[in-house]
């Protein structure tokens, strides 16, 4: 079994270390929990652990679909074994309705949907606040190619309709989600992680916040809303 060694990288609420295969990478999550931009940053018990378990479930679920990803598998309670991709810093967002940067923008009312679903590009710059950005800028600036965009934006669109089933079978609605996308060994692959960290999730009837909303908006029982979610999805937590 591959170990971690050197540390890579550290990001807001994952640490990725190199192995002694050049090509994969293992993901720590930890339990740190931050908002807008890291401003705001908590600890919330178990919460890498959950995360790891709910994003192994989900990616495997949609490498079943043909979506190409970089998990490999969990090696414990809080890492994965990942593909080492070169990672392309833009976050591919879709939206089934509107909610937070969205409404703040433009002033338009939370909830209201999308058909089809909006999709947005935004650079991946914390120190920015990852600015909304369009396909010309990542054509001029080469951080990915016309023909990786198209790649980009069709899998993006094919994880929401597979994941917006899956959810509405849940009793639940996927509001909006960010994606990330690298290339290994040429391919174009997602990576990074899909939890409730990355997405919004509504319950279909009432419309409570499953996602990390609770922590944003101080609603509470982030952890509680995350199990659930994980629980209607039929993931069994090792714990």
């Amino acid at each position: 079994m591959m170990k971690a060694q050197q540390l890579l990288y550290e990001g807001k609420a994952k640490s990725a270390y190199l192995t002694e295969d050049s090509d994969h990478l293992v993901l720590a999550f930890r339990d740190d929990t931050s908002a807008f931009d890291g401003e705001i940053i908590e600890q919330l018990e178990n919460k890498g652990a959950i995360n790891n378990q709910f994003n192994a479930f989900i990616m495997q679920s949609l490498a079943k679909e043909g979506v190409p990803t970089h998990f490999v598998g969990r090696l414990s309670a809080t890492e994965s074994l990942v593909k080492r991709l070169d990672m392309i810093p833009v976050e591919c967002v879709v939206r089934n309705r509107a909610a937070g940067s969205l409404v703040r923008r433009l002033g338009v009312e939370e909830g209201l949907r999308f058909d089809p679903a909006l999709f947005e590009l935004f650079l991946k710059n914390d120190a920015l606040h990852d600015p909304m950005i369009t396909e010309h800028h990542v054509e001029a600036f080469g951080w990915a190619t016309r023909d990786e965009l198209a790649q980009m934006h069709q899998l993006s669109l094919k994880v929401n309709a597979i994941l917006s089933r899956m959810f509405a079978e849940a009793g639940l609605e996927l509001v909006d989600f960010k994606l990330e996308f690298g290339r290994f060994h040429g391919q174009i692959v997602l990576g990074d992680e899909f939890s409730p960290d990355g997405c919004r999730l509504w319950d279909a009837k009432t419309g409570e916040k499953k996602d990390k909303d609770r922590f944003r908006q101080k609603l509470g029982g982030v952890m509680e809303a995350y199990r659930e979610v994980a629980t209607r999805l039929g993931i069994v937590f090792d714990d």
